[in-house]
């Protein structure tokens, strides 16, 4: 109840504050008096009291209807409220992100101008954006801006005269891209690839194969300039444009080369400039149009690159090979002047003779030596040497070495010719067996190492292999790689020829006599030796032994007595338990060792036992032999004896069962 009276009190005060003033101030000063409630709770009233105080129902704050008092309100219907509304809006203008409009500068400040644009609020733009304005900018001033938010995250407006004109710039430079029209622009920074030029305010690219006809290599002479251009491509959508001034100058010389197109023949001489080198040709001016001399089209000889005979700014006369007038492509050709060098080949030149060249190309298949400028020839790979092995061209040829060959064939009509080097000098092969018997002994160098064995040359033409199995007696290698390397002199034996074959098989161990028959006299089995574990994987383990001899360890033979195995590169006596002289191999035990010493332990102590039984049983033998008659004495002597006889003969069989 006490909480309803305060409410409507409140309700008095405001309208008191609202409708008459000078009631209120009035009633601020009265004396207030207590008043008691049922619930014994105090209030504070004022002592004339304006209406009589009635009780409502108590609601939640949320739920409470503030439209309950209606004193001193005006309330409007519907229609009149839009009336207002509208009147209201019209004071201001109405506007959209991004839209272009008129603003004037209200004020500016250290940093900012203060803008009016007709809205709610003003905005702020910085003074950065209008340094480009002659003699900056002024209160008063008109300027067209972009509204980039009407109210951004603070409720600001935002706007922006740069995002205008970049705007107004785009849609000029769209425009003039349609027409062709021309637009002068300047230069104002060097970037890669080209230049940045400002186009009715927006930064255009300018590429440097655009600036000129000719290449130009130096761009900071044109930072600074005005010039003219054409807007010859745009981007829509990030707003990009590129700019040519070389499309003017080609639009001046474009008659010209209509002039010059008109009247080129094929196989007509001209004289050009030359303007550009490439690594493929050059390019000529022949006065207003460019003609492409082809690498291959300098000379009848193989050059690497054009400048070893061309030079920029040169001078001569090249012959029109072809030309399209649609792609306005001129193909030129200097050394078509010439006669070709096949055509002049000397009358003495034929198949057997000796001619000199340089190499000038190498391939997979053989090597090209040029006799003269234009004229070349092919040393096939099967005419490089006599030798059986194959030959890498691109290992055994340098360019620009020079050899003697002989003409194995020629054909002028087709300009061909095939060379050969190893028919210099005689077929080593014809006499093979004379130089090189079965049986002989030699030293060769080692040319190439396959896995399977070395491929090793003993003189030029001659070579063979030895197999990986050959190398050694004693050792078994994976790779022949393991023993010797490719340059390595080594020394052969020769164990086959095979002259149609233009093969030798080789031997490198049978330089020596075959150690294994008389090794088994030093590795019997039972032998025990000290070996070392080189390798080790699960099956067993080679060991190094004595002599440089190599023996296998299975892995169960390679336990120790303390249960572990012996390791790699770790020495320990081993006992040959297997000795094979023709499959060359020797099976060894670090196991056997301490198991044999165990065994002859045990071995041991049977026989000593047994001696004692043997002792015991013939002193009791003689002991019967003696005595005729047997007291009670000796009857408890004799059991004792035979007590012990039989205990130890149930150990001796205690210990044969184990």
């Amino acid at each position: 109840m006490s909480f309803n009276i305060i409410k409507h009190l409140n309700a008095d005060a405001q309208e008191g504050s609202t409708g008459n003033t000078g009631e209120t101030a009035a009633t601020t000063n009265v004396p207030e008096k207590i008043m008691e409630t049922n619930e014994t709770n105090t209030i504070t009233e004022p002592v004339k009291a304006t209406a009589p105080v009635e009780e409502t129902v108590v609601t939640a704050h949320d739920d409470f209807d503030w439209s309950v008092d209606k004193r001193n309100v005006t309330s409007y219907s519907a229609e009149e409220t839009a009336k207002y509304d509208t009147v209201y809006d019209n004071t201001f203008k109405q506007i959209n992100d991004g839209e272009m409009i008129m603003a004037t500068i209200e004020s500016l400040t250290k940093t900012d101008a203060v803008v009016n644009i007709g809205f709610k609020s003003d905005g702020l733009i910085s003074l950065n954006e209008f340094r480009d304005m002659p003699g900056g900018v002024k209160v008063g001033d008109v300027v067209e801006v972009m509204v980039v938010e009407k109210e951004d995250r603070s409720g600001n407006l935002n706007l922006s005269r740069k995002s205008a004109r970049t705007t107004r710039a785009w849609e000029k430079i769209v425009e003039v891209h349609k027409t062709g029209e021309i637009v002068t622009g300047l230069v104002t920074s060097k970037t890669k690839g080209g230049l940045i030029v400002d186009v009715f305010g927006m930064e255009t690219f300018l590429p440097g194969s655009q600036i000129d006809v000719k290449p130009v290599t130096d761009y900071d002479q044109f930072v600074g300039k005005t010039m003219e251009f054409k807007v010859v491509k745009i981007n829509e959508a990030i707003k990009n444009a590129v700019v040519s001034h070389k499309a003017l100058i080609e639009s001046d010389i474009e008659a010209q080369r209509a002039e010059i197109m008109g009247k080129l023949e094929k196989g007509q001489v001209l004289e050009g400039t030359i303007k550009n080198i490439t690594d493929f040709g050059a390019f000529l001016d022949l006065g207003g149009l460019d003609g492409l001399l082809y690498i291959t089209d300098i000379s009848w000889g193989r050059i690497n690159h054009p400048s070893e005979v061309l030079k920029m700014d040169q001078k001569l006369n090249v012959v029109v090979l072809d030309f399209d007038d649609d792609k306005k492509r001129i193909s030129l050709g200097l050394k078509q002047l010439t006669p070709h060098p096949w055509d002049t080949l000397a009358e003495n030149l034929k198949e057997g003779e000796i001619v000199k060249g340089k190499v000038v190309n190498i391939e997979d298949y053989g090597a090209f030596l040029e006799i003269m400028p234009g004229v070349e020839g092919l040393v096939h790979v099967s005419e490089i040497t006599w030798a059986n092995t194959p030959i890498n061209a691109k290992e055994f040829f340098t360019l620009n070495d020079e050899y003697e060959a002989k003409v194995v064939t020629l054909d002028k009509e087709t300009r061909k010719m095939s060379l050969s080097i190893k028919q210099m000098t005689e077929d080593p092969w014809s006499n093979i067996e004379a130089t090189f018997p079965e049986g002989s002994k030699h030293t060769g160098i080692v040319k190439n190492i396959t896995p399977y064995g070395v491929f090793v040359e003993l003189t030029t033409g001659i070579g063979g292999m030895i197999h990986v199995s050959d190398l050694s007696w004693l050792k078994r290698f994976n790779n022949p790689n393991e023993y010797t390397k490719v340059g390595n002199e080594i020394e052969v034996v020769i164990m086959n020829i095979d002259k149609e074959s233009r093969k030798l098989q080789l031997g490198h161990k049978q330089i020596e006599e075959d150690p294994w028959n008389t090794l088994e006299t030093t590795f019997p089995v039972g032998s025990e030796h000290d070996g070392t574990v080189v390798k080790k994987d699960d099956k067993g383990a080679i060991v190094q032994l004595p002599y440089g001899l190599e023996g296998f360890a299975p892995a169960r033979h390679l336990a120790k007595e303390d249960g572990k195995s012996v390791g790699i590169d770790e020495t320990a006596k081993f006992m040959v338990i297997e000795f094979d002289r023709n499959d060359k191999r020797i099976v060894l035990s670090h196991a056997r060792l301490w198991e044999q010493a165990i065994e002859d332990e045990k071995q041991a102590e049977i026989k000593e036992k047994k001696t004692e039984f043997e002792q015991t049983k013939k002193a009791v033998k003689n002991l019967q032999s003696k005595v005729e008659k047997s007291t009670l004495g000796d009857l408890s002597a004799l059991a004792d004896i035979k007590a012990k006889l039989e205990s130890d003969a149930a150990e001796d069989t205690a210990t044969k069962s184990e």
